[in-house]
């Protein structure tokens, strides 16, 4: 007997019905991209990682694992670097809302309940949400009214004392962490095969202007495509933000979802 998987899209379709159907076992959906992530990672990062935690998370939880969105909305050069950087590909906004809208109902369809979406694509935040609340409202319309949605970006689950620990010279912020300590760590401690930190580019935290133009001007982005230096990530700071940010979201679903 195979071992029993925490993802829905490897169970057999009587399997999968049968842990869905009455709504007690909810569903992660990661929801990545594929962006650039420097000369020392590759593109499908903010792909890797979310579907990491949401396996992790399944498996103290009782829940399964959607398969992940690999596309997500359109690096911005504050955040991400750009749009204009090679090996970023991204969907348009409504592109991304339709989407995550009929997916959530296709979820509920087959009787579930309860799903956390699992964002690792710093971009896709407001999209998400729109998403949810076209997909709830349509529901309310078919007289499904008991779907509840939680909206978690691992990081956000990082509070002040990691942060001090992570980053002793200064915490450039998360809107710059695009390619540098953060992923890089666990990237490290999860994929590191796919990590060359000799080719890291050692960069100062990028600073732009308050204000955005269009199209962008690719001078304002570092030539490395990451917006802080990786130099100083870590196995050590991988392995503490796996377990801070894994823990963050099983204490979070025990609460809204009682699992």
């Amino acid at each position: 007997m195979p071992e029993k998987s925490a993802f829905a899209a490897e169970l057999a379709w009587p399997d999968y019905h049968a842990a869905v159907k009455d709504g007690a076992t909810p569903i992660l959906i990661p929801i990545g991209a594929m962006e650039q992530h420097g000369h020392h990672m590759p593109l499908h990062v903010d792909v890797l990682l979310p579907t990491e935690f949401a396996r992790r998370v399944a498996l103290e939880t009782g829940a399964l694992v959607a398969p992940p969105f690999t596309y997500g909305y359109k690096s911005h050069q504050k955040s991400g670097g750009g749009n204009h950087l090679p090996g970023t590909t991204s969907l348009d906004g409504a592109t991304l809302v339709s989407a995550l809208r009929d997916v959530i109902k296709e979820f509920a369809r087959h009787g579930v309940r309860r799903i956390c979406l699992v964002n690792g694509h710093y971009e896709n935040s407001w999209f998400i949400i729109e998403g949810i609340d076209l997909a709830l409202r349509e529901l309310r319309w078919d007289g499904i009214t008991d779907v509840k949605v939680v909206v978690v970006s691992y990081w956000d689950f990082v509070g002040e004392a990691d942060i001090a620990r992570l980053y002793p010279d200064g915490f450039p912020g998360w809107e710059l962490e695009h390619g540098g300590v953060l992923e890089t760590s666990l990237m490290l401690v999860l994929y590191p095969h796919l990590v060359d930190l000799s080719r890291a580019v050692d960069v100062e935290p990028a600073k732009f202007p308050p204000y955005d133009v269009y199209p962008v001007k690719p001078e304002w982005t570092p030539v490395s495509g990451t917006l802080s230096s990786p130099k100083e990530a870590s196995v050590e700071k991988g392995q503490l933000l796996l377990d801070v940010c894994t823990k963050g979201i099983v204490d979070a679903l025990r609460v809204e979802f009682g699992t």
